[in-house]
Protein backbone atom coordinates (compact mmCIF):
# COMPACT_ATOMS: atom_id res chain seq x y z
CA UNK A 1 0.00 0.00 0.00
CA UNK A 2 1.41 3.70 -0.09
CA UNK A 3 1.66 4.07 3.11
CA UNK A 4 3.91 0.83 3.57
CA UNK A 5 6.18 2.47 0.05
CA UNK A 6 6.30 5.86 2.45
CA UNK A 7 7.23 4.02 5.75
CA UNK A 8 9.92 2.39 3.66
CA UNK A 9 10.97 5.60 2.04
CA UNK A 10 11.38 7.22 5.68
CA UNK A 11 8.43 10.21 4.67
CA UNK A 12 6.56 8.87 8.00
CA UNK A 13 9.64 9.96 10.42
CA UNK A 14 9.38 13.82 9.79
CA UNK A 15 5.52 14.12 10.48
CA UNK A 16 6.01 11.57 13.63
CA UNK A 17 8.64 13.71 15.04
CA UNK A 18 6.89 16.54 14.61
CA UNK A 19 3.79 15.45 16.59
CA UNK A 20 6.66 13.77 19.27
CA UNK A 21 8.03 17.80 19.31
CA UNK A 22 4.14 19.24 20.25
CA UNK A 23 3.22 16.37 22.25
CA UNK A 24 6.52 17.33 24.36
CA UNK A 25 5.99 21.22 23.77
CA UNK A 26 2.16 20.49 25.73
CA UNK A 27 3.76 18.25 28.41
CA UNK A 28 6.16 20.74 29.25
CA UNK A 29 3.91 23.78 29.33
CA UNK A 30 1.62 22.11 32.08
CA UNK A 31 4.60 20.90 33.81
CA UNK A 32 6.23 24.27 34.10
CA UNK A 33 3.10 25.87 34.60
CA UNK A 34 1.61 23.61 37.40
CA UNK A 35 4.77 22.81 39.10
CA UNK A 36 6.21 25.19 42.80
CA UNK A 37 8.56 27.55 40.86
CA UNK A 38 10.09 27.83 44.17
CA UNK A 39 8.03 29.11 46.82
CA UNK A 40 9.27 30.47 50.08
CA UNK A 41 8.20 27.98 53.32
CA UNK A 42 6.78 29.78 56.63
CA UNK A 43 10.72 29.77 58.47
CA UNK A 44 9.81 26.78 60.53
CA UNK A 45 9.60 24.47 57.53
CA UNK A 46 12.58 26.08 56.40
CA UNK A 47 14.38 24.97 59.48
CA UNK A 48 13.06 21.60 59.84
CA UNK A 49 14.12 21.35 55.78
CA UNK A 50 17.77 22.36 56.57
CA UNK A 51 17.85 20.41 59.32
CA UNK A 52 17.38 17.41 56.79
CA UNK A 53 20.30 18.77 54.53
CA UNK A 54 17.65 19.88 52.28
CA UNK A 55 18.36 23.47 52.93
CA UNK A 56 19.34 25.51 49.94
CA UNK A 57 22.72 27.88 49.81
CA UNK A 58 22.47 31.49 49.88
CA UNK A 59 24.62 33.91 48.11
CA UNK A 60 26.73 35.96 50.45
CA UNK A 61 24.98 38.79 51.56
CA UNK A 62 26.86 42.42 51.35
CA UNK A 63 27.82 43.59 55.37
CA UNK A 64 25.19 47.02 55.57
CA UNK A 65 21.96 44.33 54.03
CA UNK A 66 19.60 42.36 55.91
CA UNK A 67 17.51 39.85 55.18
CA UNK A 68 13.70 41.23 55.58
CA UNK A 69 10.53 39.44 56.25
CA UNK A 70 8.04 39.89 53.70
CA UNK A 71 5.28 42.30 54.31
CA UNK A 72 2.43 40.23 52.51
CA UNK A 73 2.88 36.60 53.78
CA UNK A 74 4.91 37.01 57.19
CA UNK A 75 8.34 34.63 55.77
CA UNK A 76 11.61 35.72 55.92
CA UNK A 77 12.50 36.32 52.83
CA UNK A 78 16.41 34.38 51.23
CA UNK A 79 18.14 36.23 49.06
CA UNK A 80 17.03 37.05 45.71
CA UNK A 81 13.12 36.13 46.75
CA UNK A 82 10.57 38.78 45.82
CA UNK A 83 6.68 38.40 46.98
CA UNK A 84 4.23 37.74 43.71
CA UNK A 85 0.89 39.26 44.37
CA UNK A 86 -0.78 37.21 41.85
CA UNK A 87 0.90 33.59 43.24
CA UNK A 88 0.37 34.87 46.68
CA UNK A 89 3.88 33.64 47.77
CA UNK A 90 7.25 34.56 48.09
CA UNK A 91 9.22 33.03 45.14
CA UNK A 92 13.06 31.78 45.46
CA UNK A 93 15.14 33.50 42.95
CA UNK A 94 12.21 34.86 41.14
CA UNK A 95 12.34 35.91 37.63
CA UNK A 96 8.82 37.10 36.96
CA UNK A 97 4.98 35.76 36.59
CA UNK A 98 4.82 35.03 33.44
CA UNK A 99 0.75 35.23 31.96
CA UNK A 100 0.84 32.61 29.55
CA UNK A 101 1.40 30.11 32.08
CA UNK A 102 -0.39 31.61 34.99
CA UNK A 103 2.61 30.86 37.24
CA UNK A 104 5.98 32.41 38.21
CA UNK A 105 9.18 31.66 36.88
CA UNK A 106 11.56 31.01 39.97
CA UNK A 107 14.14 29.03 41.26
CA UNK A 108 12.66 25.21 40.27
CA UNK A 109 11.13 26.24 37.02
CA UNK A 110 13.31 28.52 35.38
CA UNK A 111 15.91 25.64 33.67
CA UNK A 112 12.46 23.81 32.21
CA UNK A 113 10.88 27.02 31.19
CA UNK A 114 13.80 27.99 29.00
CA UNK A 115 13.66 24.01 27.70
CA UNK A 116 10.32 24.69 27.07
CA UNK A 117 10.76 27.98 25.31
CA UNK A 118 13.56 25.90 23.21
CA UNK A 119 11.02 22.99 22.34
CA UNK A 120 8.11 25.52 21.12
CA UNK A 121 10.80 27.39 18.71
CA UNK A 122 11.38 24.41 17.30
CA UNK A 123 8.18 23.53 16.74
CA UNK A 124 7.23 26.94 15.43
CA UNK A 125 10.21 27.12 13.07
CA UNK A 126 9.10 23.70 11.73
CA UNK A 127 5.49 24.63 11.11
CA UNK A 128 6.42 27.72 9.38
CA UNK A 129 8.42 25.90 7.10
CA UNK A 130 5.56 23.38 6.05
CA UNK A 131 3.36 26.80 6.09
CA UNK A 132 5.63 28.30 3.64
CA UNK A 133 6.49 25.24 1.59
CA UNK A 134 2.86 24.35 0.93
CA UNK A 135 2.46 28.10 -0.98
CA UNK A 136 2.65 28.37 -4.62
CA UNK A 137 2.43 32.13 -5.47
CA UNK A 138 -0.09 33.14 -8.06
CA UNK A 139 -1.82 36.81 -9.09
CA UNK A 140 -5.43 35.37 -9.00
CA UNK A 141 -8.32 35.71 -6.72
CA UNK A 142 -9.10 32.12 -6.62
CA UNK A 143 -5.57 31.33 -5.74
CA UNK A 144 -5.84 33.81 -2.82
CA UNK A 145 -9.11 32.17 -1.81
CA UNK A 146 -7.67 28.45 -1.83
CA UNK A 147 -4.75 30.15 -0.02
CA UNK A 148 -5.85 32.30 3.12
CA UNK A 149 -5.59 29.88 5.77
CA UNK A 150 -1.88 29.29 4.88
CA UNK A 151 -1.06 32.52 4.90
CA UNK A 152 -2.76 33.51 7.49
CA UNK A 153 -0.94 30.11 9.56
CA UNK A 154 2.21 31.70 8.44
CA UNK A 155 1.63 35.15 9.46
CA UNK A 156 0.32 33.71 12.91
CA UNK A 157 3.58 31.31 13.04
CA UNK A 158 5.94 34.59 12.34
CA UNK A 159 4.74 36.86 15.05
CA UNK A 160 4.93 33.82 17.60
CA UNK A 161 8.25 32.78 16.33
CA UNK A 162 9.57 36.13 16.80
CA UNK A 163 8.42 36.99 20.24
CA UNK A 164 9.44 33.49 21.86
CA UNK A 165 12.79 33.76 19.88
CA UNK A 166 13.36 37.27 21.59
CA UNK A 167 12.32 35.52 24.96
CA UNK A 168 14.71 32.65 24.63
CA UNK A 169 17.82 34.96 23.54
CA UNK A 170 16.97 37.45 26.21
CA UNK A 171 16.28 34.57 28.71
CA UNK A 172 19.86 32.95 27.68
CA UNK A 173 21.60 36.63 28.05
CA UNK A 174 20.58 36.84 31.89
CA UNK A 175 21.18 33.34 32.84
CA UNK A 176 24.90 33.82 31.34
CA UNK A 177 25.22 37.02 33.65
CA UNK A 178 23.73 35.06 36.71
CA UNK A 179 21.18 37.74 36.92
CA UNK A 180 16.96 37.51 37.15
CA UNK A 181 14.71 39.46 34.81
CA UNK A 182 13.13 40.95 37.88
CA UNK A 183 16.82 42.14 39.23
CA UNK A 184 18.06 43.35 35.55
CA UNK A 185 14.90 45.66 35.50
CA UNK A 186 14.51 46.72 38.90
CA UNK A 187 18.61 47.20 39.97
CA UNK A 188 18.22 50.59 41.50
CA UNK A 189 15.64 49.45 43.73
CA UNK A 190 16.68 46.04 45.19
CA UNK A 191 19.15 46.47 48.16
CA UNK A 192 21.30 43.65 48.04
CA UNK A 193 22.72 45.06 44.58
CA UNK A 194 22.58 48.93 45.33
CA UNK A 195 24.84 48.51 48.19
CA UNK A 196 26.60 45.77 46.65
CA UNK A 197 30.41 47.26 45.47
CA UNK A 198 29.58 44.70 42.41
CA UNK A 199 26.76 45.44 39.77
CA UNK A 200 25.87 41.89 39.88
CA UNK A 201 27.70 40.21 42.93
CA UNK A 202 26.50 36.71 41.79
CA UNK A 203 27.82 36.62 38.30
CA UNK A 204 30.76 33.72 38.68
CA UNK A 205 31.62 33.63 34.79
CA UNK A 206 29.64 32.49 31.65
CA UNK A 207 30.52 29.13 31.63
CA UNK A 208 29.81 28.82 35.52
CA UNK A 209 26.84 30.77 35.14
CA UNK A 210 25.23 28.49 32.66
CA UNK A 211 27.12 25.31 34.38
CA UNK A 212 25.02 26.12 37.69
CA UNK A 213 21.81 26.88 36.08
CA UNK A 214 21.28 23.60 33.98
CA UNK A 215 23.48 21.21 36.12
Amino acid sequence: SDLQKQEERGELLQPLIFVLLVLCSILLYFKVSLMDPGFVKPEEEVKEGEDKGQGVVIPQIPGDVKLRRCGYCLVKQPMRAKHCQLCQHCVRRYDHHCPWLENCVGERNHPLFIVYLSVQLVVLLWGGHVAWSGLYFEQSREWLQHNIFLLVSFFLIFIFTIVVLLLLVSHLYLISCNTTTWEFMSHHRISYLRHSELENPFDQGVILNLWRFFC
